[in-house]
């Protein structure tokens, strides 16, 4: 990827409005130093500071993080017992300055395989910072975009069923009220670290028209100053959503 700066004071109205970023190679980090994973992953919440500050900086509305999918269950025991420990310590610790500094997170994803304590600390941070309007926070966890289609899918079903809703009525629109990022605009920007080159289950629907920028750098060395590299990439291209440019 091309790594030109951005200018010295960028417009934030050329965008992107909506960054969402695959925080991807904790463990390639830790593997490459000797350390086990877990370092990784407390590295990249480090990471997970220092990009959702730049995008203050930065002026991004809305920044969308994915820290943990449905099919990261499958990894041994010990690691998800550490990332649900991160995932705790984040929650707790890292709220006041969210707060402070004008942020508002909500947590996207199925809450009901989470712990009760993780469940609590999720919804009194949402509660705490929900009147913050300087940016949007959203973290994935437990959160798959193929389940997500389906129970949306699955409650439009039962109301075509009951007779509350006429087929012909669902149309895109009407599909993503039931998803899990109801009212959330569709992200602009999707960013993957790391080198990797997929999306991997990540907002598949909301994704149809992102520009995707997929950078080599290992999601614990990440920054604010690929976060701009990333921008200024983002702006080179022009978006035609299908039609003629």
């Amino acid at each position: 990827m091309p790594t030109a700066p951005l200018p010295a004071s960028p417009d934030p109205t050329a965008g992107p409005s909506h960054v969402a970023i695959i925080m991807d190679g904790n463990g390639r980090w830790a593997k490459a130093r000797g350390l086990p994973r877990v370092a990784g992953h407390r590295r990249g919440a480090d990471a997970v500071r220092r990009v959702v500050r730049g995008a203050g900086e930065l002026k991004i509305p809305m920044l969308t993080l994915f820290a943990f999918s449905t099919e990261n269950w499958t990894r041994p025991a010990d690691e998800v017992s550490d990332l649900m420990g991160l995932l705790r310590h984040y929650l707790r610790s890292e709220i006041e300055e969210l707060h402070r500094n004008g942020a508002r997170l909500r947590v996207i994803g199925n809450r009901g395989g989470l712990a009760d304590d993780i469940v609590r600390d999720i919804a009194d941070a949402e509660q705490r910072t929900h009147a913050n309007a300087r940016l949007d926070v959203n973290i994935c966890i437990n959160y798959g975009a193929r389940d997500e289609i389906l129970q949306a899918t699955r409650v439009l079903a039962r109301k075509v069923a009951a007779g509350d809703l006429p087929a012909e009525a669902i149309d895109e629109q009407r599909f993503e009220r039931e998803l899990l990022t109801a009212g959330m605009p569709d992200p602009d920007l999707v960013i993957r670290t790391s080198g990797e080159q997929r999306i991997s289950n990540f907002l598949l629907w909301q994704c149809a028209y992102a520009e995707l920028v997929f950078v080599d750098t290992l999601w614990p060395d990440f920054g604010k100053e690929h976060l701009e590299q990333a921008i200024a990439e983002f702006r080179r291209r022009e978006r035609r959503y299908g039609g003629v440019g």
